[in-house]
């Protein structure tokens, strides 16, 4: 049986209260979110994630309990009504029209959309192209071929980077996770997020290395930190990347 996956979720930012005082703006209370509560043996803390869909995961550390983590929770909820005012802003509207700029191989790059007859658009993406019927969204145009780049592309760069490192992946995937960059479980199956070539280069990178090095370690304990920075002494900046720019992948 396969043990529990290490995994590289999306960035959120830490827990901080919003001043309304200096706003000047009224807090409109949003509806209750669904709450996730999972137990995690090697967190040191209790922790909160608001997920893309905007619900809200709950860590209880080994020795926390269910009663504490609810009460952690309701000293939080300005900042979980903050963060999930953020997410309806940023994904209210998921169409790529025309002309709007979206994410790919780390450049905010044009839907550029021109005629070929009258029922028919060429639409191209920076190096992708494809021919489609007039429409008002095109992503459901463009994000195929994205993937099919990533299922192409992701899985040569991250075995190359296993063999440089001397380590063995048993087999890598390819996927749509709502939730996390990639995961490694200890039987050496990595998965990763298509959405990894809307990134840097340097950034994509590190979550690759990311991944690998807990084939080496398990955890994300200070000895595996030290096994990412020894591969990839910049990953703080991608992390910085990954902080500010992940919401707008999803």
């Amino acid at each position: 049986m396969s043990r529990p996956a290490q995994q590289l979720s999306f960035a959120w930012r830490e827990c901080g209260e919003r001043d309304d005082a200096a706003t000047g703006m009224p807090v409109v209370p949003m509806p209750p979110p669904a709450l996730t509560f999972v137990r995690n043996g090697r967190a040191r803390r209790y922790i909160l994630r608001v997920l893309p869909d905007a619900t809200v995961r709950v860590t209880i550390p080994r020795y926390g309990s269910r009663r504490e983590a609810e009460a952690f929770v309701r000293t939080r909820t300005r900042w979980i009504d903050e963060r999930r005012e953020e997410i309806a802003g940023r994904r209210h509207d998921l169409r790529w029209r025309a002309g709007q700029r979206v994410w790919w191989r780390g450049v905010h790059v044009a839907v550029d959309v021109s005629s070929v007859d009258a029922s028919h658009v060429s639409v191209r993406c920076g190096d992708l192209v494809a021919t489609a019927p007039v429409r008002d969204d095109y992503r459901p145009v463009i994000e195929p071929l994205m993937r099919a780049r990533a299922a192409a592309e992701l899985p040569p760069r991250l075995l190359a980077f296993a063999a440089r490192h001397g380590l063995e992946v048993a087999r890598v995937t390819v996927r749509s996770q709502r939730s996390r960059w990639g995961s490694c479980s200890r039987d050496g199956n990595i998965a990763l997020n298509w959405r990894l070539l809307q990134m840097p280069t340097a950034v994509c990178d590190y979550v690759l290395l990311h991944e690998l090095m807990h084939l080496r370690q398990p955890n994300h304990s200070p000895r595996f930190w030290a096994e990412v920075a020894a591969v990839c002494p910049d990953y703080a900046a991608s992390r910085a990347w990954l902080r500010a720019e992940g919401l707008s992948l999803c």
